[in-house]
């Protein structure tokens, strides 16, 4: 009968740490907020408690993130939509998949909500660091995300402010079982390398794990390569509306294969590395046009092989080549320019939407094709520098001095144009960057050409080429003294 009775009395505090709480009027709390927005408060919160206790969790979690806008940091706010984050995620994990084959599901994936949890429980403890609960709904947070030794050392934590809290030693009995019954497992039985565990795109162990609303698994970068060319489940051919930039990783999936086959995923994770970082002196390179330093331009990318290339360069330094055909020989050119992608925009249908920048100039040692796109071996090009303090050097100053009064002055005229005739968006532009310093004339007199003069590729080309600051300059010069 005691045992019973213990059992009863550790369930229903269990439980009362899973519950939410009331927001009580406070005396303190009238000289925080005003009384107006204080009842605004209360009446979120009490239909906020309601709608969780009708099991609308969704329409509480709603109600609990208007009344935290309201009332910023508070414990109770935050405490209740914790719990909210963590049963919503639950009822999802739980959620039958026939469920899904007549009410599609929207919104994020389930460990996304656990993460909110986290987030919540954490503020709650750094507020009320001496309540036992904020410890607990902290380690139910890490235990919903998998994460069992940092849920057992929260636990301690809390056990520590409290050593008598019930539901902390039943969660704390609880990890311990998960514990050893996962020590159990590895000792009894090794995990073979199935099949279940390879991407049927590329055979290899799957990296990056993503499952199809359709059940199938696949490498993150694999299926989305596949669905540059049609968005449909490469196995059963299944019409996928997913996104690269939103569908999540399988959390569960990637965990077992990390923890059981450490050294062939550190492979995998090399080898995705490598594509995405490439080494100083080598540049993936997106063929169209002739690009200076210091010119904007945007793009449109719309075909597979760049669509890869743009989400390998978005994981690493967002920076590429751009070449045109040279009309001389009809191949690439040996000379091209850095961009860097200052605006990325993913849009529905998969295309990309940038916003580049040249930056520096090279020269093509070697190229070769690489999953459809080409890579270069490049050598960085400067302007001949002059030494600091020679004559040449102090003449290049003058006129580089000289080109930006000038380039201003043009400025200033453009803007008066504009107010009459429907030219202003160039100059605009132009103006919002700012002319360089006059003290790195290669970077001003690149400016010049890029913004002043409108030239054919082939001019673009040989200013490339040329390594003289001060001619190209003159040819900026010659057009604004036209003007």
């Amino acid at each position: 009968m005691a045992a019973a009775n213990d059992r009863s009395s550790s369930s229903s505090a269990t439980l009362a740490f899973d519950d939410i709480e009331d927001f009580i009027w406070m005396e303190e709390n009238k000289m925080n907020i005003p009384s107006e927005r204080l009842s605004q408060v209360l009446d979120l919160m009490r239909k906020a408690n309601w709608a969780f206790r009708q099991d609308r969790i969704e329409e509480a979690i709603t109600l609990y993130s208007t009344a935290q806008k309201l009332k910023p940091g508070d414990p109770v706010v935050l405490s209740n939509r914790s719990t909210a984050f963590c049963k919503f995620n639950q009822q999802l994990r739980n959620r039958s998949a026939i469920l899904s084959e007549y009410e599609a599901l929207k919104g994020m994936d389930p460990t996304v909500y656990a993460e909110l949890a986290l987030r919540d429980a954490e503020k709650v403890v750094s507020i009320q660091g001496d309540s036992p609960k904020a410890y607990y709904q902290k380690a139910k947070a890490f235990i919903l995300l998998e994460r069992y030794d940092e849920a057992r050392e929260t636990v301690l934590s809390g056990l520590h402010v409290d050593p008598f809290s019930i539901p902390l030693q039943v969660l704390l009995h609880d990890l311990e079982r998960i514990s050893s019954g996962s020590i159990a497992r590895m000792k009894h039985s090794k995990p073979e390398r199935t099949d279940d565990f390879e991407c049927t795109l590329c055979l290899k162990l799957l990296y990056e794990p993503v499952t199809t609303p359709c059940g199938h698994s696949f490498c993150r970068p694999c299926l989305f390569r596949s669905m540059d060319h049609g968005n449909k489940c490469p196995m059963c051919r299944t019409v996928l509306f997913i996104s690269y930039r939103t569908y999540p990783v399988s959390v569960t999936l990637n965990n077992i294969i990390q923890k059981n086959f450490p050294e062939e995923f550190a492979e995998r994770k090399a080898e995705h590395k490598s594509l995405t970082n490439l080494d100083a002196d080598l540049m993936p390179l997106f063929v169209m046009d002739v690009v200076l330093p210091c010119q904007k331009l945007p793009l449109n990318i719309f075909e597979p092989r760049y669509r890869l290339m743009v989400r390998r360069i978005m994981e690493g330094n967002r920076r590429m080549g751009m070449v045109g055909i040279d009309s001389a020989t009809g191949s690439i050119a040996d000379y091209a320019c850095e961009v860097e992608i200052c605006e990325c925009e993913p849009l529905p249908d998969g295309r990309f939407y940038l916003e580049v920048e040249g930056r520096r100039r090279f020269r093509i040692l070697r190229n070769w094709d690489q999953d459809g796109y080409r890579v270069a071996e490049v050598e960085w090009i400067c302007d001949v520098n002059f030494p600091e303090g020679t004559n040449e050097r102090d003449d290049l100053l003058q006129m580089a001095i000289g080109a930006a009064d000038l380039a201003r002055n043009w400025m200033m005229r453009a803007r008066e144009a504009a107010r009459t005739a429907r030219q202003s968006r160039r100059a605009e532009l132009i103006e919002a960057d700012g002319i360089p310093s006059p003290q790195d004339p290669e970077r001003l007199s690149f400016w010049l050409v890029s913004n002043v003069l409108k030239l054919r590729p082939s001019d673009r080309l040989e200013l490339l080429r040329l390594r003289d600051t001060r001619e190209r300059i003159s040819r900026g010069l010659i057009y604004l003294r036209a003007e």
